[in-house]
C-alpha cells in the first residue's frame, strides 16, 4: 500500500483508510520495536499527503549525510545546540525532531522551535506534517512541552511521534494520541525482505534483526562480533569461568574507545541472555547468535535461572542510568562483580 514499505499491512491500511476518508487525526503514535519501519511509514504517509517523496526521504535518519550530522552534533557543547536545536527540513512542510547529543535526547529547546514552527501554515496544500521519532526519549521539560501544542494543534498541522514502549510516556500524550503498534515482522516476511536487498550473511542478519527489517538492514556485522566478544566476556567473568583478567582487558578497551555508546553493547547483551535462557530452559529453540552456540552451551551449564533474571534486571537498570551519562566501564566492572557474588 506504501511504497517501499515492508510488513505491518494493517498499519499501513489503517493510515491509507485515513487519507482515503480525508478523516486524519492530529496527533498519530506509531509504537514498536526498534528498526521495525516506525519513521518510515510516517515518511510514506508525510509523502501520500504532502507530495515530493525524494524531499521527504532526504531525512531519514539511516542516510550517510544525517549519520554524519548527528555525528558532529554530539561533539558540540550543550549551550551550542541549544541555540541551534536539531531539526531536518528537506521539504518545507515536513520537520522531523529527534534525540541528539551524547544522551540522545529530545530537547526542550526542539519542542520550543517545534511550537514556533507550528503556527506556520502549510506553503503548499492543505497540511503540515511533523513528526517527532523517538518520542519515548524526550526529557520531562521537552513533553511538558509539547502537550501544550497537543492540546490545542492548528487545524492544518499532523503530529506523527514514533516510540519503542508506548507506556514511557506521559499518559496525558498518550491519550491525546491515536495509537497504531508495528509487530515485528515474520521469519517469511524477513527471509523475502532479505532476498528483495540481497543481503550478506541473510541468515544472521534475519536473526539478529528479530524481525525487525531496518534491523537487518542496517546492522555491522563487525562490529555487532567486536562488541559480543566484550560482552562474552563480561558473561564468562560474572559467571566465574573466566579471570578477572580475561574481562579487564575488554573493560580498558571499552573505556578508552570514546565513539562506542554503552547502549550498542547492552543490546548484544540482551541478545546473548536470551539465547542462555533458551538453551537452558528451551533447548531446541532458535538462536539469535547461532553461530556461536557451543561456547553459549558451556556457559549455559554454570548459571541458573535466578542468575539469568538477576542479570536481566542489573542490564535493566544500566539502560535506565544510560542518560545519566555515567561511565561505562565502571558500570560494566560493577555488573560483573555484582553477578559474580
Amino acid at each position: 500500500m506504501f511504497e517501499n514499505f515492508y510488513g505491518n499491512t494493517t498499519a499501513a491500511a489503517v493510515l491509507e483508510e485515513m487519507i482515503g476518508g480525508s478523516r486524519i487525526p492530529q496527533t498519530i503514535l506509531l509504537s514498536g520495536p526498534e528498526g521495525i519501519g516506525k519513521a518510515t511509514l510516517a515518511r510514506r504517509f508525510g509523502a501520500r499527503l504532502l507530495g515530493h517523496p525524494e524531499s521527504i526521504e532526504k531525512d531519514d535518519l539511516s542516510l550517510p549525510h544525517n549519520i554524519e550530522r548527528l555525528a558532529e552534533r554530539e561533539k558540540m557543547p550543550a549551550d551550542k545546540r541549544g541555540d541551534d536545536p536539531l531539526m531536518f527540513q528537506s521539504h518545507s512542510d515536513f520537520i522531523t525532531f529527534c534525540p541528539e547529543g551524547p544522551l540522545r535526547q529530545i530537547s526542550i529547546q526542539q519542542m520550543r522551535a517545534l511550537k514556533d514552527r507550528a503556527q506556520y501554515a502549510p506553503l503548499r496544500g492543505r497540511h503540515r506534517i511533523f513528526l517527532i521519532d523517538q518520542i519515548d526519549r524526550a526529557n520531562e521539560q521537552a513533553a511538558n512541552s509539547l502537550l501544550k501544542i497537543l492540546e490545542e494543534p492548528p487545524p492544518y498541522l499532523i503530529i506523527v511521534c514514533t516510540a519503542t514502549n508506548p507506556y514511557d510516556l506521559l499518559p496525558t500524550i498518550r491519550s491525546r494520541s491515536v495509537p497504531l503498534y508495528l509487530s515485528r515482522l515474520t521469519a517469511g516476511e524477513m527471509q523475502d525482505f532479505a532476498t528483495l536487498k540481497n543481503l550478506d550473511q541473510a541468515k544472521r542478519r534475519i536473526a539478529l534483526a528479530a524481525g525487525s527489517p531496518g534491523a537487518a538492514l542496517s546492522i555491522d556485522l563487525a562490529a555487532y562480533d567486536k562488541r559480543r566478544a566484550a560482552m562474552l566476556a563480561l558473561l564468562g567473568a560474572a559467571a566465574g569461568v573466566l579471570p578477572w583478567a580475561d574481562w579487564a582487558k575488554q573493560s580498558e578497551a571499552l573505556a578508552s574507545a570514546r565513539s562506542e555508546k554503552l547502549e550498542n553493547y547492552l543490546k548484544v547483551l540482551y541478545l546473548l541472555l536470551e539465547d542462555l535462557l533458551w538453551i537452558r530452559y528451551n533447548p531446541g529453540a532458535p538462536l539469535k547468535n547461532f553461530d556461536i552456540q557451543r561456547e553459549l552451551e558451556g556457559l549455559s551449564r554454570v548459571i541458573e535461572f535466578e542468575w539469568i533474571r538477576k542479570a536481566v534486571r542489573k542490564t535493566d537498570e544500566l539502560l535506565d542510568l544510560l542518560r545519566r551519562n555515567i561511565q561505562r566501564g565502571i558500570a560494566l566492572d560493577a555488573w560483573v562483580v555484582e553477578l559474580r557474588r
